[in-house]
């Protein structure tokens, strides 16, 4: 069964549930766009990579043998002796990456559109992943390359190339957007707004000048990846608010949705 809101499941923005539900919505959409393109264009997904400070990982030790130590090996006793002390290094910042979309030429070597879902770490203040976003971002608009980029997270700072103000003005009440910088006019932002009370748009996609654009429909693929995902278990609807969360117009609104599909007693 599909999510019990309309639109987007404000549920699903938690931490615990986001980064899975990014993953499946960017291949869920390489599909769709496929499926649309015309002759002599194709949709890849490649990784944004970048090191991030707050992701550490402890080094396996069972990967790398049995616990005793091997003849020759120095022990901290031999150093102790000299009078070192012993002093525990940080975990090691590993490298993380998340997809992304790009539309290319038909022989692969051009790049025409990328499409980007923003993640909870492209919107975290002084963030490295935010940075790194934010540097492929302006080499997307400099370099005439198309970029689509869909906000589905109501929390975070603002990260979308339209400045904020200039979006506040079409639009001062929204939750999620998307914003569609075209080649030729980086200045320039088609930009769709809605609510949580809506259904998710249609967006379009840019190709060459003078090709006509492609249009897939968010919702569908919201649903499907809902399903195939089983987030109705890890939202937790019960137990959990959302994060960020709402306002209590609406908190309100949406405990009388899942009051309504027999989610809430």
């Amino acid at each position: 069964m599909p999510s019990p809101f309309p639109g987007m499941d404000p549920w699903l923005e938690l931490p615990g549930v986001f980064p899975d539900l990014h993953s499946s919505l960017i291949y869920l959409l390489r599909e769709a766009i496929n499926a649309e393109l015309p002759d002599g264009y194709l949709a890849t997904t490649t990784q944004l990579v970048w090191v991030d400070d707050e992701l550490k990982r402890e080094p396996d030790v069972a990967a790398y043998g049995p616990e005793h130590r091997p003849d020759g090996e120095v022990s901290g006793e031999l150093f102790a002796e000299e009078g070192m002390v012993a002093v525990a290094a940080d975990p090691i910042a590993e490298p993380w990456d998340e997809p992304y979309l790009e539309i290319l030429s038909g022989d692969g070597d051009r790049l025409v559109t990328a499409l980007e879902i923003l993640s909870l770490a492209n919107k975290r203040s002084g963030d490295n992943g935010r940075t790194s976003y934010l540097q492929k971002q302006n080499e997307f608009r400099l370099g005439n390359v198309n970029l689509v980029e869909i906000d589905l997270l109501r929390g975070g700072t603002h990260t979308t190339a339209i400045p904020l103000p200039r979006l506040r003005q079409v639009a001062p009440r929204y939750d999620y957007h998307v914003c569609v910088t075209v080649v030729g006019d980086p200045t320039r932002f088609e930009v769709k707004t809605f609510t949580l009370a809506d259904r998710m748009p249609t967006i379009v996609i840019p190709l060459d000048p003078g090709v006509a654009p492609v249009k897939v429909s968010l919702q569908p693929l919201l649903d499907r990846a809902y399903d195939t995902g089983r987030y109705s278990r890890l939202a937790r609807y019960s137990s959990k608010h959302p994060d960020p969360p709402l306002t209590p117009e609406q908190q309100a609104w949406a405990e009388g949705i899942l009051r309504e599909k027999g989610v809430l007693a």
